[in-house]
């Protein structure tokens, strides 16, 4: 799929600013890998490399620009110092910032989960092991938790209620109380977005478009 000229430009000068920062005192805080100039990221498992080139997946393709977004802003927005880290877990919009978000992280991310795996408890638990996730411990009671690391240091927990007699399914999607300092609000939206797109399709579709 061709992406408008707007985002190739915006693309650029992602790569322009990663030319800038010095990827090896980066990867040290963000705990990940070097090889040469690029850095190789895991996302949601899937090594990514990024360096003032370009950012690749792992069949050495350019992912949709939204992965690129994050990816880039994943290494310019590392913190200079490692946040206090807790076991605690916040929905999206109890971040500071997320207001302008919300809507549509509840939109492009849980409810999709909602939808498309309402009735198919086993079927979403299927999906989220092919994917990497691994069984978590729930803050309340719900009918399956699965924890993603979607990238070093930062981590999601998926929680779903199947539906019911009296109640329809639903999904919430939890963040690392720390998670805002590694990512901007709209980054940490694209997050979700991305796993409902890959849990809907499966493992394949993570060389697709989203």
């Amino acid at each position: 799929m061709k992406q408008a000229p707007i985002f190739d430009e915006i693309y650029e000068q992602y790569l322009a600013d990663v030319s800038a920062i010095d990827l090896n005192l980066v990867s040290n805080r963000l705990g990940i890998t070097v090889d040469g100039n690029k850095t190789i990221i895991p996302f949601y498992g899937i090594p990514h490399r990024v360096s003032s080139t370009g950012v690749m997946d792992a069949q050495g393709k350019r992912p949709i620009h939204g992965i690129s977004v994050i990816l880039c802003k994943y290494l310019l927005l590392c913190p200079k110092q490692e946040p206090p880290t807790t076991s605690e877990w916040v929905k999206y919009h109890s971040f500071q910032d997320a207001a302008p978000f919300a809507g549509g992280f509840r939109n492009t991310a849980e409810l999709p989960i909602s939808k498309t795996f309402s009735g198919k408890l086993e079927d979403l638990k299927g999906a989220c092991l092919a994917l990497g996730g691994q069984p978590g411990d729930a803050p309340f009671s719900c009918d399956l938790a699965i924890k993603f690391s979607a990238l070093p240091k930062v981590k999601l927990l998926l929680l779903f209620n199947d539906q019911d007699e009296e109640f329809p399914a639903d999904c919430s999607i939890l963040f690392e109380k720390h998670a805002d300092a590694y990512l901007d609000m709209e980054c940490l939206a694209m997050l979700g977005m991305v796993l409902a797109v890959w849990l809907k399709n499966g493992p394949d579709y993570r060389d697709g478009n989203i």
